[in-house]
Formats: structure tokens, C-alpha cells, sequence
């Protein structure tokens, strides 16, 4: 029992490491990629801050399923980062296979490469980053600043239970920060992430909602700022 209780201090804290891991290492330079209208090509930089080698394997994946297949191509996928050094991943789209009538999601994920141990105690993590993917088609009506300032939010009951329902009816996706509901003197914050173009969500909350209410909620941008906004709730 003792023995258990010693591995599993031992785990907490080499867990507790990993944010400092990822920054001291391999580092992106923005938290998204956002393919220019129409465009083929986008990029974004990659840095090793550590004191030694790292490799890194770099891939676009879908995020409902992992293992589809994307349009898209990476270039270098697999590279070696000295340190201080700096790499410039380019990620091309096909040309093909995407809608042209709204925005779609995909994630970069950029994975440093544990070298070898330099002794059979050392304690190995491969860290991975992931960061959105954004390909815009161009012709699209409106643009993603506006988009973020016209959901429609309102509560509604389903199966005897409340939920907040978010409606986007704009062409591109709308990433939260956070999001919470007010309602009179009491607040809750709500767990939602995205609102994808022409789609409506639902997030159950608790308790009752005394109306009017509103919605404070903060979106993230193409340049990975923290814009808020604040919204009336319509009534269900």
C-alpha cells in the first residue's frame, strides 16, 4: 500500500510538469491557421526553445474523425529542430473536396519526438500541441469578426431539462473562450466551444433561468485575441 501511495505521488507530480514542459520546448507562434480567401498555402512557425535537438512530426486531422482523410499536404511532416532554430511548417490544400459555401475546421498537430533516454531511469513524455485549422473559401458572404457579434442565443427545455441553444447563422466558425449565462443575480458558465457555420447546439445548464437573461461571452479571433460580447436571450 505505502508502495502505491509513493508511485502515485511520484505520477501527480511528473503530470504537474507537462504545461512547463511544452513551453520550454517546441513552441507555435499562434494558436490557429487561417488559410487566406481562396487561397492554397498557409504556414506557421515553429521554434525549439530547449538546449538540445528535438524532432517533430507534424499532421492535419479531421476533428470528428482522426483516422479520415484530409485535403491537405504538410511540408516538413518530420524534421529536426536544433536549439534556438526554427522551422516554417506550410500546409497546402488539394484544391478539392471542401465546401465552397462555408468555412471548415480541421487541427495541426505538432508532436516533439523524445530522443533517446541517457539513462533507463529517465522519465519520457512526447508532448503534442494542437492548434485549429481554418480553410475559407472565397465569395463568402459577410466575414468571421461579424459572425462572432450575431448569434442567436436562447433557452430551451427538452425532456423536462433546460439547455442553452447557440444558433449560427453565418458562413464561418466561431470558437468560445468562454461563455456564461446570466440571469437576474445568479450567473453559470456553460461549456461550449465552437458554433460551426449554419449549425445549432445545445448545452444543458441548471436551475432556473428568471428572464429577461443574458449571454457574456468571449470568442477567439484569426489573430488569437480574447474578444467579448454580451447578448440578449431570446425567449423559447
Amino acid at each position: 500500500m505505502k508502495q502505491r501511495f509513493i508511485v502515485s505521488v511520484l505520477l501527480a507530480c511528473a503530470l504537474s510538469i507537462l504545461p512547463g514542459l511544452s513551453s520550454a520546448g517546441v513552441t507555435l507562434e499562434s494558436t490557429r491557421v487561417v488559410f487566406p480567401p481562396g487561397g492554397k498555402e498557409a504556414s506557421i512557425l515553429v521554434k525549439n526553445r530547449a538546449s538540445e535537438d528535438v524532432m517533430i512530426q507534424s499532421w492535419v486531422e479531421s476533428g470528428s474523425d482522426p483516422k479520415a482523410a484530409v485535403p491537405f499536404a504538410i511540408t516538413p511532416s518530420l524534421s529536426r529542430l536544433g536549439p534556438a532554430k526554427q522551422q516554417v511548417l506550410r500546409i497546402f490544400y488539394q484544391g478539392r473536396g471542401l465546401p465552397s459555401d462555408k468555412e471548415s475546421v480541421f487541427w495541426l498537430n505538432v508532436q516533439e519526438i523524445p530522443q533517446k533516454a541517457k539513462s533507463d531511469n529517465t522519465l519520457q513524455i512526447a508532448v503534442r500541441q494542437r492548434v485549429k485549422v481554418f480553410y475559407r473559401p472565397s465569395g463568402l458572404p459577410g466575414n468571421a469578426d461579424e459572425a462572432a457579434s450575431h448569434l442567436s442565443w436562447r433557452v430551451v427545455e427538452a425532456d423536462g431539462k433546460p439547455f442553452l441553444e447557440v444558433r449560427n447563422d453565418s458562413r464561418f466558425n466561431v470558437s468560445f473562450g468562454a461563455v456564461k449565462l446570466v440571469s437576474g443575480q445568479s450567473a453559470q458558465r456553460v461549456p461550449v466551444e465552437m458554433a460551426v457555420p449554419g449549425g445549432t447546439q445545445r448545452v444543458e445548464i441548471t436551475g432556473k433561468h428568471a428572464t429577461p437573461a443574458r449571454v457574456e461571452y468571449e470568442t477567439v479571433n484569426d489573430y488569437g485575441a480574447i474578444v467579448s460580447h454580451s447578448r440578449d436571450v431570446s425567449p423559447s
